[in-house]
């Protein structure tokens, strides 16, 4: 095979068992792995109080898997990136399932820390699952798959609170994770069983030092958030951890932008709409997982501490479903906004409406009614600015290069759901006068202005974007064909799979006119990549792929 380039991946065969059962299994891979990665918001104020450790603390059990799965994303996505995709994905589950068994084992909150990393690994397993439909099935049941799997992300995680809640509450919540382990090697079995390989697929490098570098700074700049109320803000320690954060971040940034195969495209950002967008993801990351975190520690807290409600997990996690339907439901409400006030104030109005719900939390929080209502109106306000996001990349970037435009948001945006997650504890326990355990309810009033002090600036990035670029969009839409499929290639030849991790929001949400070029990427619509990218013809047939007597198994 001459480097670079691709070979016919073989079509799975609709007449045979393993051909019939990869959709399925698929779907039920992104279905457990959402399950897993769900598993921790719900239980912090119960791991808190199980292990002895302060609600700050026990607030590591989610921020350690959106760190994991930061880091993780781009980093199975370049590793599949070639012949070895089945043994990557193969490899994670059992990474995920030996994550769970830890967590698993009354063995210790340290154990629990490291259990729950692993299983941060399952973030960025659902991307590959897309680029398996993308690349083994033809094309009708490939866009079916890949939309389906994208809805199955957002199920799988408002399936995960309350499941995780009702578990944790009759039986403990070391037993939700046994559950979990339970699913993961079913699925881990039928994975081995259904998955074809990849050998069609040349080897890409992976950027080591980018990851560790990468990794290191995320740590360091989420230590610093977390126990900076704890240690104090003008600590030797704190201030040493935290200048360890830019130093990282500065050299994986300046190292991203000079190899010529880095772990994430940054020089993207280059492009005004790409920046614009980028940073919104980033932003609203950041808060979205702020107010969550926020929310879920409110319903818990004992009526006995003068506030909070007093709910049990199984209550705090039904919070969260009003939140994951209306994020789903904000597909619908994007494109009436878009066209009522042009695709430019998409993004705007769901940062507005996620404003009003942090309002609603800061003055209206006694009754659980108020709680599903600001969830609700937060639920489509994240909607809203994620499903225009796509959108306005695709339209910015020539087609060969908006599959890593894609990954890079979708990066930025699991990065900022970390920071949330560690800067809310940081301010709660900034807010906790010992010996006390609760914090002040001031803590929670503060923590919410900031909150919309986030968002505020959110909304005002979303409004940098420049008009979408007509033509533009309609190119950049045929050339995010590949993305699924992690067929796209970067401007420089460099194919990236780390597309394919936005295409979990992109086919959620973005089929609208706010959105019509995003719309694309997970329907796969035609063209291809100025540097012999694969392609989609007319009626979704790949150019290059085997013909259909020539499928597996005949």
């Amino acid at each position: 095979m001459r480097p670079g380039t691709l070979s016919a991946p073989v079509l799975a065969d609709p007449r045979t068992v393993r051909g019939r059962a990869l959709v399925p299994v698929l779907v039920f891979l992104g279905m457990v792995v959402a399950v897993v990665s769900s598993l921790g918001a719900p239980l912090v104020p119960t791991v808190a109080a199980d292990y002895g450790v302060s609600l700050g603390g026990a607030q590591w059990s989610l921020t350690i898997t959106l760190l994991a799965g930061a880091v993780a994303t781009p980093v199975l996505s370049r590793l599949s990136d070639g012949p070895h995709r089945r043994r990557v994905v193969l490899g994670a589950l059992a990474l995920i399932v030996t994550g769970c068994v830890l967590a698993a084992l009354p063995a210790g909150f340290p154990l629990l820390l490291a259990g729950r990393a692993m299983q941060g690994i399952g973030l960025g397993l659902t991307p590959l699952a897309m680029g398996v439909a993308r690349d083994h099935l033809p094309g009708p049941r490939a866009r079916s798959a890949v939309a389906t799997l994208s809805v199955t992300t957002v199920a799988g995680v408002g399936l995960g609170y309350p499941l995780t809640g009702m578990i944790a509450q009759n039986l403990g919540f070391h037993a939700a994770f046994w559950v979990a382990a339970a699913a993961g090697t079913a699925v881990f079995a039928a994975a081995a069983f259904v998955l074809p390989a990849s050998t069609h697929r040349p080897h890409r490098p992976l950027d080591a030092p980018g990851a560790v570098l990468l990794g290191l700074g995320l740590a360091a700049l989420l230590v610093a958030l977390s126990e900076g109320g704890q240690w104090g803000w003008t600590s030797a320690r704190l201030l040493a951890v935290a200048a360890v954060a830019p130093l990282a971040l500065g050299a994986w940034v300046r190292h991203e932008l000079r190899t010529a195969h880095p772990l994430v495209a940054l020089r993207l950002l280059r492009d005004r709409a790409v920046l614009a967008a980028d940073v919104t993801g980033l932003v609203a990351g950041v808060g979205m997982y702020f107010l969550m975190s926020l929310v879920i520690r409110y319903v818990q807290t004992p009526v006995a501490a003068g506030y909070g409600l007093g709910r049990s997990v199984v209550v705090a996690a039904l919070t969260l479903l009003p939140f994951s339907v209306a994020s789903v439901g904000a597909s619908r409400v994007a494109p009436l906004i878009g066209r009522r006030f042009g695709p430019r104030a998409v993004m705007p109005a769901g940062a507005l409406a996620f404003v009003v719900a942090m309002l609603v939390f800061c003055f209206a929080r006694s009754g659980l009614w108020e709680i599903f209502l600001l969830m609700g109106i937060a639920g489509l306000g994240v909607g809203c600015t994620f499903a225009a996001m796509p959108a306005f990349i695709v339209s910015a970037v020539p087609p060969g290069e908006t599959g890593s435009a894609l990954g890079v948001n979708q990066v930025l945006r699991v990065i900022g759901g970390s920071i949330g997650s560690a800067l809310s504890a940081g301010i709660l326990t900034a807010r906790t006068t010992p010996p006390a355990r609760l914090p002040a309810e001031s803590g929670y009033t503060v923590a919410t202005l900031v909150g919309i002090g986030v968002w505020v600036f959110a909304g005002l990035a979303g409004l940098l974007l420049p008009a979408r670029r007509t033509a533009g969009a309609g190119a950049a839409g045929e050339g995010a064909a590949d993305s699924p499929g992690s067929a796209g290639r970067d401007g420089d030849g460099d194919r990236t799979t780390r597309s394919a991790a936005a295409v979990t929001s992109t086919a959620r949400n973005g089929a609208d006119d706010t959105g019509a070029a995003a719309g694309k990427v997970a329907a796969g619509a035609t063209g291809s990549g100025p540097d012999g990218g694969e392609g989609h013809g007319q009626d979704g047939s790949r150019p290059g792929r085997v013909p259909a007597d020539h499928r597996e198994g005949r």
